[in-house]
């Protein structure tokens, strides 16, 4: 399985849209700074993720949901969303 993610920063608000394959690790490693692009903004919060079964899909939905250039999109996205 891979995944589509979405993260909050609990320190600036802020929205991360990333993919994986295992999203409990990927989490970890944007909390412990390992990854650059998020290290300023952590710790991080996972808010949503959906789940595909090939790569392909998952990297098209990536792209949709990072050209959506307003923040009350991913946020009207997550809205209803329990984990």
């Amino acid at each position: 399985m891979f995944y589509i993610y979405i993260l909050k920063s609990s320190r600036d608000k802020s929205y991360y849209v990333g993919s994986c394959k295992n999203s409990e690790i990927r989490l970890n490693q944007h909390n412990k700074g390992v990854v650059k692009s998020t290290k300023k903004s952590t710790p991080w919060e996972l808010v949503y993720f959906e789940s595909y079964d090939n790569l392909k899909n998952t990297r098209k939905r990536e792209r949709q949901i990072k050209s959506w250039k307003k923040r009350i999109a991913i946020e009207n996205l997550i809205k209803h969303f329990k984990i």
